[in-house]
């Protein structure tokens, strides 16, 4: 088995990200670029008006409705039956925002980020994450927090983070409530807690949160905050590997590797290392390099071992990139 390692719940790509390059600098370039794409917009209209639902929000967002406005801007994010437009999205976001819509602020910040990544945008998406956090959307209390906690480049403030997490753990974040059980574990800027910490991890796992399965496998593999139970551990390593948290699938490996809590099997470790190999999981393509290297649960096979080696470090394990 590695050595166990908790883990921060990763900022996971939105399901509504934008995947396009710089497009939305400020409101003046929003509106300008609305200009030079009204063609584009006279043919989602079109669309709208065959599909009544999208044509009634707006109709009630140009009567004022921010509510639909957020609504509607969150569809043409999406493709829900209008066509996709980024810029008109963030200019209706932005209206529901300043309408004092939260979740308008927070889907708005979340396209700064995709779209524009952090150079020249930190103070932006501070704004707007603190807007939404002060409206009542848990998830810009927790994205606001993971800013405080040094994930970008301002200056780290944990006591900030901390609070920020708590608000959006109360508030129904469990991306939130997770990385508050990681703060519980580590002492930061609280006392240190093991206990707490595996009950919030359990809370964020029970809602489906799959960093909280994770976070509570670890917590039951080295006996933090619970008894220790390693069956119990690879029952929620399991449980995190099949909804695509990948370090799930390594540390499930591991196990098997190990014959911890399972049954040892080479060839079900090497199929996890594989899965998360495929989902660009650096340690895990190392691991089954390893496999490959030495003959271990699959055939020998040096060129493949060296191959997924490089491939480790490409996907930044660094522990892959002195040459296996």
């Amino acid at each position: 088995m590695s050595h166990v390692s908790f883990r921060l719940t990763p900022r996971a790509p939105d399901e509504q990200a934008v995947p396009s390059a710089a497009m939305f600098n400020d409101r003046d370039q929003l509106s300008t670029l609305r200009a030079a794409k009204l063609l584009l917009a006279l043919a989602v209209s079109g669309l709208l008006a065959c599909t009544p639902e999208a044509k009634t929000l707006r109709l009630s967002c140009e009567g004022g409705n921010v509510a639909d406005c957020n609504e509607l801007g969150n569809r043409l994010i999406t493709g829900d039956h209008v066509l996709r437009d980024y810029v008109w999205a963030a200019e209706l976001l932005q209206q529901a925002c300043d309408g004092g819509v939260a979740q308008g602020c927070y889907r708005l910040a979340r396209m700064h980020e995709d779209s524009l990544g952090f150079v020249g945008q930190v103070g932006l998406m501070l704004t707007l994450y603190r807007r939404a956090c002060d409206g009542g959307e848990a998830e810009g209390c927790y994205e606001l927090g993971r800013m405080y906690q040094g994930d970008t480049v301002i200056v780290s403030d944990l006591r900030v983070a901390l609070r920020l997490y708590r608000q959006a753990c109360e508030g129904g974040s469990m991306r939130g409530c997770t990385n508050l059980g990681l703060m519980y574990l580590q002492g930061l800027r609280v006392t240190r807690d093991p206990a707490r910490a595996a009950d919030l991890f359990r809370r964020a796992c029970d809602a489906e949160e799959m960093s909280g399965c994770y976070n509570l496998g670890e917590s039951y593999a080295t006996g933090l905050g619970v008894t220790q139970d390693l069956a119990r551990a690879a029952e929620l390593y399991q449980q995190a590997c099949d909804g695509e948290e990948m370090a799930g699938c390594l540390e499930l490996g591991d196990l098997y590797a190990a014959g911890s809590g399972v049954g040892q099997d080479f060839e079900r470790a090497a199929e996890l290392y594989r899965q998360g190999c495929d989902r660009r999981h650096g340690e895990s393509c190392y691991k089954l390099g390893i496999m490959y290297q030495n003959g271990t649960g699959v055939n020998r096979e040096p060129g493949r071992a060296a191959s997924l080696i490089s491939r480790a470090c490409n996907f930044g394990y660094e522990a892959a990139c002195g040459g296996g």
